[in-house]
């Protein structure tokens, strides 16, 4: 499911160099003694700090740096010591270590107590200073700065006892003959301590945004955040009620490993831990324990969006009598993993949390990860800036980064085992794989061409959801979902969300079962300075929840565009017409940078009127969408989001149309209308009619060309009854291109002078695609136009009077044909021909009624042929 890449070897990268060194200081060829290397700390830098036991009999503490691959040491002890804590300064002059006495040795250290804290000078080494010396345990970590103002004149140390109190120092500096930072008043350094935290139960320190996370208990739990900042001041930003069992934590014990900064659990412990997101998304993660029970239970709070969510999954084999089980929680970008080693694998989506089916849920063999069965000896090391995460594996000394496995996520959403073989996947399990795939692949180009792929080759669809909807939406928000945490509720993401009755494999996942609580109690504090940066991001975000849960329908739907939609092609000012086009002008022209192959499909080659405005109209109501829900942006940064969504948009049915050209090998020759379609034509032909049904269903705009396209390609495949209904039923639009390309392509044989007239019988009366066909009812069809325009102009003036009766030569079977020949002579000279291109008088007219009075008579026979111009 993951995909691990070795970051971090502790044998590769520091064994091996410390051997090396050993080996010289006591002039061997190798060194086969025991090292006994013990990591004791990372620092905000990557920086590793570890400890090991020299040939000479002592203790030594180096650092690895992963930016130059390269070994430091960094102080060294004149006789072995348990070193159970390290931290050092961002400038590598002082180094705080926390040592931990035996009870059996011979020699203890002084004064007598199991646990030392020094900080000492290393560059030089001058001064050590002894900073606790207590029975508890205590942790040791430098504050490292964002900024550089200050860096040398002090520095501030963080220390955490197992008494549940927490102290800072801040250590002053000075700089000695040039070059030399020692400190500034060490027998005055216990007077700069000053006390952070009073009491807590738990504490987990989050070295890259400088946070602390504590639990406190007075009558019930609060999780609270320390914010620690350049400026030597911290402050509490958040307050967090958090509903455990009251003897979660009996009594506090620190880790032995400097950098974890949570306790190791007793048997009854709960299992917390706390990840952020630089977006502003906060996730409080903790699992109860499990007595004999066939239930394990965990809760995430999901600040950002104002709520938590609690499942319980049922275990295939139950615990034994006094097993207990804690899952390992891993962060991968806004999904959260909740894994337990051959059990289960729960991939759950923190920020569309609403529904069960958008969380990948795996069981059994599919839910390994290829990590050992400890998980108690993993430790997650997370940075909200980045997407990625890594894992430190206690036992091997790796630490390994992690991401999702996209060939396994292509696997579950095609079915196939490794092995090529298929596999039964629900439907549930399928769309959280696409969903998993499209957000988790940043980067990966080849993402989006496979899913396509699949979606080509999968010609039966699915029954509780559409697989082209969802692959359409999905990739239109992971564009945008970095820009803003709150267009989680804007944007649609799913179809899902739109259905009237959702499919029952979409509502349940078979054993778990998941309860949301809406509403956590949360108190955002910051009253020393008004909230910024990330604290000011999560504040807006729980904000923006609260907001959406009150607004009954905070979701952009296309759906609300159709009615729009329908009185824009009806009748709409000129002035609304020019802007909606200027709007589809931008979005193709971002589509035309993006380079589309405009030499296999024919897509974006010819003027759309219709699609034109309904791409206008599409970005239209999605600004003003946005700009209603979302006052914190610029209408800069809105408009350029729509604008980018919506040209995405055509550009995913371009990239998909193109992908099914290319599979079945079609070229030019589809557009001939005189040849028979082959099974290629075919194939496509179905996959534009799925792409348009999805299309139809979200009221999205398709690309210019592509309703020209699907008709030629009908035309080819269908019987003519079949096509015709299509038009009927409004599947198909008949547009000028494809008109003009029927009337001058199609010969007049029986079969397609019948197709024509059937598809000019079915064309607007304002279209004038007609003019293109070289045929007599072409010539009847510009009469009957031309007698149009006349009879309207002359019914505004003065009827003429009608003297055909008392003249020779009348025949009252021809009435109407006399009268109308009158009354065009009558007016012929005052009126303006309105067809430039068509020379029409009314000699012409009259010959051409004549032949059609003939035909409906039965006349033709005795019929001479006009002498008219045409």
């Amino acid at each position: 499911m993951l995909k691990v890449h070795l970051k971090f070897d502790l044998r590769r990268d520091v064994e091996a160099d410390i051997r090396r060194k050993e080996a010289a200081g006591c002039r061997v060829k190798d060194y086969s003694g025991p090292v006994d290397i013990l990591i004791l700390n990372i620092e905000r830098d990557g920086g590793i700090l570890y400890s090991w036991k020299g040939s000479t009999g002592t203790t030594r503490v180096g650092k690895y740096d992963p930016s130059t691959k390269q070994n430091k040491l960094l102080y060294t002890f004149d006789k072995e010591v348990r070193v159970s804590s390290c931290s050092l300064n961002k400038e590598e002059t002082l180094l705080a270590v926390s040592l931990a006495q035996n009870s059996h040795e011979a020699e203890h250290l002084k004064p007598m107590s199991n646990c030392l804290t020094l900080l000492m000078e290393i560059h030089p080494i001058h001064n050590t200073k002894v900073l606790k010396a207590v029975d508890c345990r205590v942790k040791v970590q430098f504050l490292h700065p964002q900024s550089s103002h200050g860096s040398v004149s002090e520095s501030h140390l963080l220390l955490l006892t197992e008494d549940g109190y927490a102290d800072q120092y801040h250590v002053q500096l000075t700089r000695q003959e040039g070059h030399k930072v020692v400190l500034a008043n060490p027998e005055r350094l216990s007077k700069t301590a000053e006390r952070v935290v009073e009491d807590f139960c738990w504490v987990q320190w989050d070295v890259h945004t400088q946070r602390l996370y504590y639990l406190t208990h007075t009558g019930k739990f609060v999780l609270r955040c320390l914010q620690f900042y350049d400026n030597r001041n911290c402050e509490i930003m958040l307050e967090l009620p958090l509903a455990l069992p009251t003897n979660s934590f009996n009594t506090v014990k620190l880790a032995n490993l400097g950098f974890d900064h949570h306790y190791v659990e007793e048997p009854e412990r709960v299992k917390i831990k706390v990840f952020t997101n630089r977006l502003g998304s906060m996730c409080v993660c903790y699992s109860r324990p499990t007595y004999n029970q066939p239930d394990l239970v965990y809760t995430l709070v999901l600040v950002h969006k104002d709520c938590s969510k609690t499942f319980r999954v049922t275990l295939e084999h139950p615990t034994r009598d006094g097993e207990q089980f804690h899952p390992l929680f891993i962060p991968l970008g806004y999904y959260v993993l909740v894994y337990l080693h051959g059990r289960f694998l729960h991939c759950i989506n923190t920020r569309q949390q609403e529904m069960l089916c958008h969380s990948l849920f795996l069981s059994g063999d599919e839910a390994e990860l290829g990590l050992p069965s400890n998980s108690a000896r993993f430790s997650v090391l997370h940075a909200e800036a980045e997407s990625s995460t890594a894992i430190l594996d206690l036992t091997s000394g790796t630490i390994q980064g992690v991401q999702f496995n996209t060939r396994h996520l292509l696997q579950i959403l095609r079915s196939e085992l490794p092995d090529g073989r298929l596999k039964n996947v629900s439907d549930a399990q399928r769309l959280a794989a696409l969903h998993c795939l499209l957000l988790s692949s940043e980067n990966d180009p080849n993402v989006e061409p496979e899913i396509i792929e699949w979606l080509c080759g999968n010609v039966k669809a699915l029954e509780s959801f559409n697989q082209i909807q969802e692959f359409i939406l999905a990739s239109l928000y992971k564009m945008s979902y970095q820009k803003c945490l709150s267009l989680d509720k804007l944007l649609p993401c799913s179809s899902v969300f739109d259905m009237k009755e959702l499919p029952m494999c979409l509502m349940e996942i078979p054993g778990v079962f998941s309860t949301t609580q809406l509403h956590t109690e949360y108190v955002f504090k910051g009253k020393a300075r008004s909230l910024r940066g990330f604290w000011c991001e999560l504040q807006w975000n729980a904000e923006r929840a609260t907001y959406f849960d009150v607004d009954p329908d905070p979701r952009y739907k296309t759906s609300h565009v159709e009615a729009h939609r329908r009185q824009i092609m009806s009748a709409t000012a000129a002035g609304h017409v020019t802007h909606l086009l200027e709007n589809a002008k931008k979005v193709l022209a971002l589509v035309d940078t993006w380079h589309l192959d405009r030499n296999s499909v024919p897509l974006f080659q010819e003027e759309d009127h219709h699609q034109g405005l309904f791409i206008g109209l599409t970005v239209e109501k999605l600004r003003e969408h946005l700009n209603l829900h979302l006052p914190r942006l610029s209408k800069k940064k809105i408009d350029s989001l729509v604008i980018n969504y919506v040209a995405k948009q055509l550009e995913l049915i371009g990239h998909m149309l193109e992908s099914a050209w290319q599979k079945h090998k079609l070229g030019p020759q589809v557009l001939c209308l005189k040849q028979q379609a082959g099974p290629g034509e075919w194939a496509v032909l179905n996959f534009m009619l799925r792409i348009l049904e999805a299309t139809s269903g979200l009221c999205m705009p398709l690309p210019p060309g592509y309703g020209t396209l699907l008709t030629t390609m009908a035309l080819r495949c269908l019987p003519r009854h079949t096509f015709l209904q299509y038009v009927d039923h409004g599947f198909l639009r008949l547009t000028d291109t494809f008109v003009s390309r029927v009337m001058t392509e199609l010969d007049n044989e029986a079969a397609n002078e019948k197709l024509k007239f059937s598809v000019l019988k079915r064309l607007p009366e304002t279209n004038r695609s007609y003019h293109t066909w070289d045929h007599p009812v072409r010539s009847a069809s510009i009469a009957r136009d031309y007698v149009k325009n006349l009879m309207g102009r002359h019914s505004k003036n003065k009827a003429l009077p009608f003297m055909g009766r008392d003249k020779a030569g009348f025949k009252a079977e021809f009435l109407p044909l006399t009268h109308l020949s009158k009354v065009l002579s009558n007016i012929d000279e005052q009126a303006v021909n309105p067809f430039e291109e068509e020379k029409v008088d009314a000699k012409f007219v009259e010959e051409t009624a004549l032949k059609q009075t003939l035909l409906l008579l039965g006349l033709e026979g005795e019929m001479k042929p006009p002498k008219g111009k045409k």
